[in-house]
């Protein structure tokens, strides 16, 4: 595998309308996608964001710490090619979210998950329109119609860049509906990353630490506040 990386040729870097948008220019040229598609940004914000990620790069342009570049990127060349698939991808979670799925035992772990779990599935219920309904068990078990048909309505309603985030609020987390109600804001994007690891938090408290795990939720927890950021950034 090469290990060249593009140079830095520019020396100014600067945010500039654009048709549809604001874009992101480089010594007055414009920067593109990796597909060669226009960098248009929905947001001043989010465009000051992916400038300042251009402008920080110094020898060679590292895109493993340019997120926000990256999530730009992925709601140009993949999700605006694929809305309706990537909407239902996560729609999907509905039927299966992480917090319907309670344990049969022990009881402390059973009445953690009602303390903060009902909560989330009861605003959901106010504001989402959609009642979901826990259940013991890992079995499958359908939900409502009407309200997997809320859900996937309002899936489908997130723009281009609103939707890339929403794919990893929901997907690292496991819940549509903490992927909503991080997007709007219910709670803290901390609060409700630890709401979305209950489960992992109480086998901690049981077995104790292991290094290992700890550096993969920090990446993942990391990933989910950048998701919450972006999301933010593209209204």
């Amino acid at each position: 595998m090469s290990d060249w990386k593009p140079k830095r040729f520019w020396a100014e870097c600067a945010v500039v309308d654009a048709e549809g948008g604001f874009t992101v220019e480089l010594d007055g040229r414009r920067v593109k996608t990796p597909a060669k598609a226009a960098l248009i940004l929905p947001t001043r914000a989010m465009a000051a964001q992916v400038a300042a990620e251009w402008d920080a790069q110094e020898k060679e342009v590292d895109p493993t710490v340019m997120p926000f570049t990256r999530s730009a990127n992925a709601a140009i060349d993949k999700v605006r090619h694929q809305h309706a698939e990537v909407a239902d991808l996560l729609a999907d979670y509905g039927d299966s979210d992480l917090l319907c799925y309670r344990a049969a035992h022990p009881q402390g772990l059973q009445e953690r998950q009602a303390e903060q779990w009902n909560p989330a599935l009861d605003w959901a219920a106010e504001v989402l329109c959609a009642r979901l309904l826990p259940v013991v068990g890992v079995l499958h078990q359908p939900q409502p119609d009407a309200a997997l048909t809320s859900l996937r309505q309002r899936v489908h309603g997130l723009s281009d860049f609103q939707l890339a985030a929403f794919h990893d609020l929901v997907s690292l987390s496991g819940s549509l509906v903490l992927g909503f109600a991080a997007a709007q804001n219910w709670r803290e994007a901390e609060k409700i990353w630890e709401i979305s690891r209950l489960d992992e938090l109480w086998q901690i408290e049981q077995w104790g630490h292991d290094d290992e795990a700890f550096d993969v939720a920090e990446t993942k927890k990391a990933a989910f506040l950048h998701a919450k950021k972006f999301f933010d950034l593209s209204i």
